[in-house]
This record gives C-alpha cells, structure tokens and sequence, in this order.
C-alpha cells in the first residue's frame, strides 16, 4: 500500500514539448552560431535533449541536430526498438556493430553529410568516448568537418530547472523519505546494515508500485525504486565521508551517517541524517550541534544573486571561528537532477552566481576519527525568496535518536 502520507498526485515524465523547447534554446544560443548542428554523446546529455536513457558501453550513441532541421540518434543496431521507444526525436538511425568490418565512424561521417554538418559541428566531444575499450578516430578527422567543444554551454543550460524538473525532483525526495523512514525504524542493536538496507529499500518500492500503478519509471542506469543506505558509515566508520557497505552490525553508541534517494523519470535528490543508537555522548552532541548550526547557515545563504562561492566560504568562516578545521573534509554541497553530482558546486572555488530554480544538496559535514562524522543533506530550490526544502525529513536531534536496548 502507499505510505501513509501519500495525497498527491503521481509524477509524470518531461513532456516532448520541453525537450524541443531546450533544443531550440541550445540552437539559439549566441555562442552556437558558427556550428552547422550538434553531436552529442554524454549519456546524462542525451537523456536532457531528447529523453532517451541508455547505459553507455563501446558501442556509440550520439544525437545529431541539425540548424533548422531534423534531430536525429544514432545507434548500434541491438538499441533500435529501445531508441523507437523512449527517445524524442525525429528518426532513429541504426549502424550495424562494433567495431564491425565497418567502424561506426564512417557510418557516422556519411550520416553527417547527409543532414548537412559538413563545415563545423559543436558537442561535447570530437568522438565517440573511449568507454570499455571503444578506438576510433576523431570525428572531425572522418569527416573533414572541424569540431567545437561546446559541452560548458549544453551544461550551463542545465543547471537551472524548470518547474517540471523541480516536480520530478521533490517526487524522488518524498519517496527518499519514506525509504529513510523505513531504514531508521529498521535499525537496531545486532542487525546488519546490509539487511536494514534491503528491507527499506524494498518496503519503500512496494509502496512507490502501489501508488504508481505501473506508471512508474526510473529511466536511469543507476538502478530503480527508493532506497537508503548507510554506505558502511556506522561507529567509528562514519568520519570516512565516502566509505563503502562493510556489513557493520550496529551496536549501542554507534554514530549513523544515511543517505536516501530514488531515481524518478530520470532525476535524482538527495537526503541524508546524522544519528545516534541510544543517547548521544556530550562530545557526540557537540558535534551535532556544530553541523545542524552549519547547514542552517549555508541554507539561508543559498539566495539568488548571491555566489556559490559565498556559501561555502561563510561555512568555512564558522569553521575557522570554532576552531573546527580538523573536521573539515569537503565542500558544502552541488547540484543534483539528472547526476547525482552536477554543477555548480557550493565551494569557494565557484564563483557561479546562483539563480531561481537552481537546486543544491546542502551538506556540510564535520568528521572526528574515533568518534564519527556528522552530516546531514538536504536538497533545497533557489527562489526569488527564501530557498525551499524539497526534502522533508526531522533534523532535530530528538528525533534522531534511536532506542539502544
């Protein structure tokens, strides 16, 4: 059955109509105008222009759009039905295999002087990209075409969202909730973490199939259905920011570090908590405090005019003042839609100015070995105001501590 708290309606996918519309934005963009049309091979870049998903292997893949005319996706022949199927696009033409008796490339070359990109073609690659031991010669060598990156552009326009991208993205943090939910409730002394794991991911997508009816989808290569995980970050194991499932068997005291998500059309969010198996030691209190009072901060600063830079740099600042730099590990967070990771990026390195609809993981974290790390994430939307949580899950420490008998 639904979780208990599901009252709205269903997620829908992004519509043909939006993936013209950033077509024809990306082809009206003044620094595109010297190129005859486009080639594009980036999985994640694929899916935002024309909404086809695939799992990128040696066998190319690449959408061509043409200056005025017809877009195309060009594909090896074990992808034609799956291309048919999802992709917006005019046609779908197919290559044989590679590497074939006939390399990919040369298939490509005379589909490019059939559509006219003869000159000059942008993208985000002069080739199909060396991935599981795909060779191949340059494009713009097979063709005689000259080639201009252009992947910053393409990028840049991804980078704010629209509202049917926000929709997508508050669906996947309500389903990352109720994965999380599950895990927390889950969670008790001599269990595994492998085994809480399972069980909420699996209670979670019960729930998503019965409310979805089958009109779910997660068009994404990074699996299917909520989840929530501890990522091995259980005890003292929780200061490794980036750790890996160990199996741990939690035990009273332990320091729980979680991350929730759920892929949903092919858009992504991010949560994750701090908690504690029985009541926090002072130092394991402090420390809590220090983060819960360093996320207040960086959300309140994510407003639009304002640089992603500023952000981490006013995290940084209370670190420097609290004498808390030997817990510094990482920068305060990124964006998130199609990638679990995008950009821009909330480090004192980025300098983007931040707009509406710009969304971001905020998630300063502090980590003490010995001890634990201490982190929670959320993702938040930029507006004309206030930033919005698109996650909604308890932060306070009450509510976050579990029972340790």
């Amino acid at each position: 059955m639904p979780g208990p708290h599901y009252t709205h309606p269903i997620a829908t996918p992004i519509a043909a109509a939006e993936y013209r519309a950033r077509r024809d934005r990306l082809l009206g963009h003044p620094e595109t105008t010297d190129v005859d049309g486009f080639v594009w091979w980036g999985n994640h870049r694929v899916f935002y222009l024309c909404g086809f998903a695939f799992a990128p292997t040696e066998r190319p893949i690449a959408l061509l759009m043409r200056r005025g005319g017809e877009t195309v996706l060009f594909v090896p022949r074990l992808e034609v039905e799956h291309a048919e199927a999802y992709a917006n696009v005019d046609r779908v033409v197919a290559y044989p295999e590679y590497p074939d008796v006939t390399h990919p490339m040369t298939h490509l070359t005379k589909l490019l002087r059939e559509l006219g990109l003869t000159s000059a073609f942008g993208g985000d690659g002069d080739g199909a990209p060396r991935v599981m031991g795909y060779r191949g010669p340059k494009l713009s060598e097979a063709s005689g075409a000259s080639f201009v990156a252009l992947d910053d552009v393409l990028e840049a326009t991804m980078q704010v969202k629209s509202p049917a991208e926000i929709a997508l993205i508050r669906e996947s943090a309500y389903w990352a909730g109720r994965a999380h939910r599950l895990l927390q409730d889950a969670t008790s002394v001599g269990r595994t973490e492998t085994e809480v794991e399972m069980e909420a991911g699996a209670g979670a997508t019960a729930e998503l199939l019965a409310a979805y009816r089958g009109a779910y989808r997660a068009l994404s290569w990074g699996g299917s259905g909520p989840f929530a995980t501890y990522r091995g970050q259980i005890g003292a194991h929780s200061a490794l920011p980036h750790s890996l499932n160990v199996n741990a068997v939690f035990a009273a005291g332990d320091t729980l570090v979680t991350g929730a998500s759920c892929p949903m059309f092919g858009y992504w969010s991010e949560l994750e908590r701090t908690m504690f198996i029985g009541d926090p030691s002072v130092e394991q209190g402090i420390y809590f405090g220090h983060m819960l009072a360093l996320q207040d901060l960086a959300i309140d600063a994510c407003r639009a005019g304002r640089t992603c830079s500023s952000v981490d740099g006013a995290v940084r600042d209370y670190f420097a003042e609290h004498d808390l730099g030997d817990a510094w590990r990482h920068h305060t967070g990124h964006n998130v839609g199609i990638r679990y990771h995008e950009g821009p990026f909330l480090d004192v390195g980025d300098d983007t100015v931040m707009e509406s609809g710009m969304l971001f993981t905020v998630e300063p974290g502090l980590y003490v070995p010995g001890l634990g790390g201490f982190r929670h994430s959320d993702t938040i939307v930029v507006t004309d105001d206030e930033p919005e949580f698109l996650t909604d899950y308890p932060r306070d420490l009450d509510r976050l501590v579990l029972d340790a008998a």
